[in-house]
């Protein structure tokens, strides 16, 4: 999972996204599934679920609470209305829901099957405090998209998680489905209906589809074909208007993953949202072992747009490694209703997060200077989390406090400390190996069917590396120690420095110091955990601040624009009064704007570095 942060400033968006085995029915029949798409209902569609027949008078009924890779709990029982358990006849039985995401049969030897009305999660953001992450959430809107990530529309029957299932959908004609989900036969396929087969219910959910009236791109990337399907909903963007930048990008990320044989197909799932109230807010994306759903602002100029899709498409693919390729037994055998998470964030986010950045300057995607940036960017926001708890410990606890408030820094520290780890692993193997020779090690020992213990990797990677490995993990990934990144930086000739430069009033060049509040009317905040402009501190501005008005205008997402532009044209002499709350006290602002100052670190290279130091610098930024 990516999840970005988009911020709108001036027409400009900046971004940063056991298995239960024993069976209850008289038979190994497949559980058939059928979802209505035609007949919406006050923006809700019907899904029923047969089972076949059961031998068990007590039965429970499940839909997930969390599903792998959100490090979330969603509860997606709560779209779910007038859920029905029905005889052969048509008559109902008994149910009793015990909590957000369960409910109980009675009578379960004479059950047919459940029906059940379905809301989509798009619908509500605006108005949940914690809502569903958006590209692993769910749409309808008749008639011209649905995206179904399927684990909130199907669920399962407690013991019948590793049964084949069988998906029947009614759908318009006019709309075209794009999924990795392998059709029945081609004689099932038609105008409106498509039935498709899973071997499981963990494909089921690991298989979204998605319904756009526009034709997907298809395009070869050596052995992966990949289908780009994009909805936008005022035509903005089509799916062969972006196909080159996508073809370009895995392109790129093939080349760098060499012999890494994940899949022979890709499908990138791309929503389009239009951030209205009952839209789509949260931006990013959600892996699968083929596919991604990506969701992104349609007003979206085309570079930024584009190399957003380029960052977190591409943390996305490289998660075909891990953890859909390299994972742990709580990986494998996820509960999607009592979860026991893994303790290593370090290495299914960070390490995904590491490759999406290094294989650009690889491959030539991006330049010396950008890289620098983005690696210093990384070490500033990480400051903004708590820098002195144990990754694996943050790990195992994410869906709890306080371990979940810093779960966006998986995107940060994890891949920093994947930085420091290839580091330290190329240096002691004279730059023959790193952490991309170490996954692909790990993905021969194990590969998608094949989970490690999760108590048990961190051995394995010393012993496949070096002793030194192990002092590194037990200080900053197990252990509580802050990683000195000068310390690490200095084995390729790199330090950071503090400089001084001119930054717009609210702006750094494309990195903002305020944000949007989404959860409260899409109020305006100055940002918190980063180094301010002389701006807003010699106005006595904090981070964390609520812009409540400036100059008499009050201050929202549509209004802040017009002023970010007009800033462009202040002198330091312009007068400003900002009205500011800081808690419960509302503060008043007032002066001369000044000329913004930005006191910042940046990695340039050192002087009178060694020629290993360069050898090595070249091999790890270069491949």
């Amino acid at each position: 999972m990516k999840k970005i942060a988009i911020v709108f400033l001036s027409g400009i968006f900046l971004y940063s996204c056991g298995s239960s085995k024993a069976l209850l029915t008289a038979d190994k029949s497949p559980v058939l599934v059928e979802i209505d798409l035609v007949n919406v209902n006050d923006d809700r569609v019907m899904v029923s679920v047969d089972p076949g027949a059961f031998t068990s008078d007590e039965i429970s009924f499940f839909i997930p609470k969390t599903v792998p890779g959100t490090y979330s709990t969603d509860d997606y029982g709560k779209y779910i209305e007038g859920l029905k358990a029905l005889d052969k006849d048509g008559e109902e039985l008994v149910v009793t829901k015990t909590d957000a995401n369960t409910w109980n049969i009675s009578n379960g030897k004479k059950l047919d099957k459940v029906t059940y009305w379905v809301n989509d999660t798009y619908d509500s953001e605006g108005q949940q405090k914690e809502a569903v992450f958006s590209p692993a959430g769910t749409n309808i809107l008749a008639g011209e998209n649905f995206v179904l990530n399927l684990h909130g529309f199907v669920g399962y029957f407690k013991g019948l998680k590793e049964v084949p299932y069988e998906l029947t959908i009614a759908k318009p004609a006019a709309l075209k489905s794009t999924t990795s989900l392998k059709e029945k036969t081609m004689e099932d396929v038609n105008e409106t209906s498509e039935t498709f087969l899973a071997n499981r219910y963990f494909e089921i959910i690991d298989n979204p589809i998605f319904y756009a009236k526009t034709e997907g791109e298809t395009f070869q990337i050596k052995d992966i074909s990949v289908t780009l399907s994009v909805y936008s909903p005022n035509g903005t963007y089509t799916a062969a208007g972006l196909r080159a930048r996508m073809e370009k990008m895995m392109g790129a990320q093939k080349t760098f993953m060499g012999d890494i044989d994940g899949t022979k197909e890709y499908n990138i799932l791309l929503y389009l949202s239009e951030m209205g109230e009952t839209d789509a807010n949260g931006f990013g994306a959600l892996e699968h072992h083929t596919s991604t759903v990506v969701v992104l602002p349609e007003v979206m100029q085309k570079e930024a747009l584009e190399q957003a899709m380029v960052d977190v498409v591409s943390h996305e693919f490289f998660h075909i490694v891990t953890p859909l390729n390299v994972h742990s037994e709580e990986v494998q055998y996820f509960d999607f209703n009592d979860p026991k998470m893994s303790q290593h964030l370090w290495m299914y986010e960070g390490t995904t997060e590491y490759f999406a950045n290094l294989f650009q300057i690889q491959q030539g995607l991006i330049d010396e200077a950008e890289f620098y940036e983005r690696v210093m960017g990384k070490i500033t926001n990480a400051k903004s989390y708590d820098d002195k708890m144990s990754f694996t410990t943050m790990s195992q606890n994410i869906l709890v406090a306080p371990y979940k408030e810093n779960y966006a820094n998986v995107y940060e520290k994890g891949a920093l400390i994947n930085m420091a780890l290839d580091l330290t692993i190329r240096e002691l193997s004279n730059g023959e190996k790193g952490v991309l020779w170490l996954m692909k090690e790990l993905s021969k020992k194990y590969g998608d069917m094949t989970p490690f213990k999760d108590d048990k990797l961190i051995d394995e990677i010393v012993a496949m590396t070096y002793p030194e490995v192990r002092t590194f993990f037990d200080a900053h990934v197990i252990g509580d120690a802050p990683i000195e990144y000068d310390h690490y930086l200095a084995k390729v000739g790199l330090e950071s420095k503090a400089i001084e430069k001119q930054t717009g009033y609210f702006l750094d060049g494309e990195v903002p110091f305020i944000d949007v509040d989404q959860s409260n009317n899409n109020a305006i905040f100055i940002r918190k955990g980063i180094e301010l402009n002389s701006f807003f501190k010699e106005l006595g501005i904090q981070g964390g601040d609520v812009v409540k008005s400036i100059n008499g205008t009050a201050i929202n997402l549509e209004s802040i624009r017009p002023i970010i532009g007009q800033s462009f044209g202040w002198t330091p002499e312009t007068e400003i009064n900002m009205v500011l709350q800081r808690g419960e006290e509302e503060i008043v602002v007032v002066g001369k704007v000044g000329a913004p100052i930005l006191h910042a670190q940046n990695i340039v290279p050192k002087e009178n570095v060694s020629e290993a130091q360069l050898k090595l610098r070249e091999v790890w930024m270069k491949g």
